[in-house]
């Protein structure tokens, strides 16, 4: 078979006119945003993305189909069904129309980028914004959907490159967006406005030209293949294909210099400190945390600009403080990767501790930096874009601090200086309540619950405390019951709805009200044992009681139901909130005094 050419105007007149669909044995779509910014990056700069796979449709579908998400339903004929490139041409298709609930997506240029209250990034980047509403009905941050605002800060929304005939949107957006720099007057001045509002104009339509041009190749099954068949290309291109890693290269880089085995040295390390690997893969670990030690980015670009020689040599080192780290964040209460919020810390922290004394005084000052640090990236947006260059450059702030230096004035460097401090403010409770289920990785998801974790997350049934031999045993439960918010139409996968405990639920009493439905589950015997193990997760007891939904009318239940939910989420998400700030502060934490605040 060979590959046909296929730009991306012509995808996606296919998606938009219903001719290309996904038969329904496909999953839905799973990509997070680091994966989707990463996808657009590769369009924008016009590298090569990959093969996909479609199979001709004759006259029948050999499979039930499904429409992308979002695309638009049309009675059109379907010609092809989508084998292999769902996630990418989903995301494209979502991305060009800036639709995802919670996020915004922008296309970042330097040259146009005059705002001073933003860190530093890299010229034609793709940005995500997370998004949330407050009481009001409004969506935050306002300046996502501000022309004016975006552009001072260099963004261009993603919606404008959708590659079909939009030119007076993109007029109507430019024109808004450069309204409040005209000019009132001068000949010169008012000149120097019409070219800067070309410039704009023609950056855009470079990028779409870029965007519409785009080669998206794919192989082409026919539609006289036997549908066994079909299924099982699908099945090997998409589970049996395991292509040769960058740690396989860097491997038998190190071997030819080292004559040494980098497989022999990390299965040493594993059996050693076994901890390690309980939070990231062990290989992406060593080489971050390597490539940090040598003064590189903790990404692919910085495992291979780092000298090999020196990483074998500097392997106890690494390898030690690898081990601090896990001890760390053992200490924190993030036991494993999956409830680490973003693992953009890891290397960070691990390169760090080559620089902080095993004892003393100046190892518990240290750690209390190291403590504010965790917790910022948890609750705030550092390291939702770009996280391996933001983290490099928080690493060499915070090891300034740690080791003392001074700056050029003879002034010490202090928390100030770092960026993730300076530059990123904490989120806010509205945020919070749109924080995503946390067995999904998302960074504010997993932060809820991890704060809950570092309180010790008392078991519902045991009163057993939470730790790194018990959490593999937990389950995610439903604070509000489950089957009670689905049948008001209530999204109940809500990460303040999230409670780590070790009993699944229990679905024949979940239509109860959920403080009842807690104690009938859960036997409590007591008032202080309802607060002990409540209170150990942040949960206001006062908004899970309200209940009384039994006697209601269906409507006024879902009324009520749909407002008690929400002011419990409320509730929660500022008593989160209130501790997650206490341990960015480096405070102890204690349940008590949060809800006695």
């Amino acid at each position: 078979m060979q590959a046909r050419n296929r730009n991306l105007d012509e995808w996606y007149g296919k998606i938009k006119h219903s001719q290309i669909k996904l038969p329904r044995f496909q999953r839905f779509e799973a990509w997070d945003r680091q994966r989707i910014c990463s996808l657009v990056e590769t369009v924008i700069h016009n590298l090569p993305l990959g093969i996909t796979l479609v199979l001709q449709v004759g006259d029948n579908e050999k499979f039930i189909s499904r429409y992308l998400m979002t695309a638009p339903r049309t009675d059109s004929r379907v010609y092809e069904h989508l084998l292999d490139g769902q996630q990418r041409l989903t995301a494209l298709w979502r991305v060009f129309h800036n639709n995802y609930e919670n996020e915004t997506y922008f296309i970042y240029l330097k040259e146009l980028d005059q705002y001073e209250g933003d860190a530093e990034r890299e010229n034609l980047t793709v940005f995500c914004r997370s998004r949330y509403y407050r009481e009001n009905g409004e969506r935050y941050p306002l300046w996502c959907d501000d022309p004016a605002q975006c552009l001072e800060r260099g963004m261009i929304p993603t919606n404008l490159m959708r590659p079909e005939d939009i030119q007076n949107e993109i007029d109507e957006w430019i024109e808004t967006a450069t309204k409040p720099l005209e000019p009132a007057g001068e000949k010169e001045e008012l000149l120097r406005f019409f070219e800067y509002k070309k410039r704009v104009s023609d950056r855009i339509k470079d990028l779409r030209s870029i965007i519409a041009n785009y080669n998206l190749p794919y192989l082409s099954l026919p539609s006289h293949t036997d549908k066994t068949v079909a299924l099982n290309v699908f099945i090997n291109m998409n589970t049996n294909s395991k292509p040769l890693s960058q740690y396989d290269i860097i491997v038998a880089e190190v071997e030819s210099v080292m004559e040494q085995s980098l497989h022999d040295l990390e299965t040493e390390l594993d059996a050693k400190y076994p901890e390690i690997a309980r939070y990231s893969p062990l290989s992406d670990q060593i080489l971050t945390t390597s490539a940090l030690l040598q003064g590189h980015l903790p990404n692919q670009r910085g495992a291979w600009e780092m000298d090999k020689a020196l990483m074998v040599e500097n392997w106890e080192t690494m390898a030690y403080s690898l081990h601090r780290m896990a001890a760390f964040l053992k200490g924190e209460g993030i036991y494993d990767r999956e409830r680490l919020p973003t693992n953009a810390v890891l290397a960070v922290i691990a390169a760090l501790y080559a620089y902080i004394p095993e004892s003393g005084d100046k190892r518990g000052q240290d750690e209390l930096l190291l403590k504010r640090y965790l917790w910022y990236a948890f609750f705030t947006d550092r390291y939702e874009n770009a996280a391996a260059t933001r983290a490099f450059v928080d690493f060499n702030r915070l090891k300034q601090i740690i080791t003392g230096e001074r700056k050029p004035d003879g002034s010490l460097y202090s928390i100030e200086d770092v960026p993730i401090f300076a530059d990123h403010a904490f989120v806010e409770a509205e945020e919070l309540m749109t924080a995503e289920w946390p067995k999904r990785a998302t960074i504010r998801g997993r932060g809820v619950l991890a704060v809950a974790c570092r309180l010790g997350a008392l078991d519902f049934a045991t009163g057993e405390h939470l730790d790194a031999g018990t959490v593999e045993k937990r389950h995610y439960h439903h604070i509000y019951p489950d089957a009670l918010l689905k049948e008001a139409e209530i999204p109940s996968f809500l990460a303040l709805n999230c409670a780590l405990i070790a009993d699944t639920t229990n679905m024949s009493i979940g239509r109860k009200d959920p403080l009842q439905y807690l104690k009938d589950r859960y036997a409590w015997t007591s008032e202080t044992i309802v607060c002990e193990r409540l209170q150990s997760h942040l949960i206001p007891i006062r908004e899970l009681a309200n209940g009384g939904y039994e006697d209601l009318e269906e409507s006024e239940k879902n009324e009520k139901l749909k407002a008690d939910f929400e002011a419990f989420l409320r509730t929660r998400g500022e008593l989160i909130l209130r501790a997650a700030k206490y341990l960015a502060e480096g405070r102890q934490l204690a349940a008590g005094e949060i809800y006695a605040e």
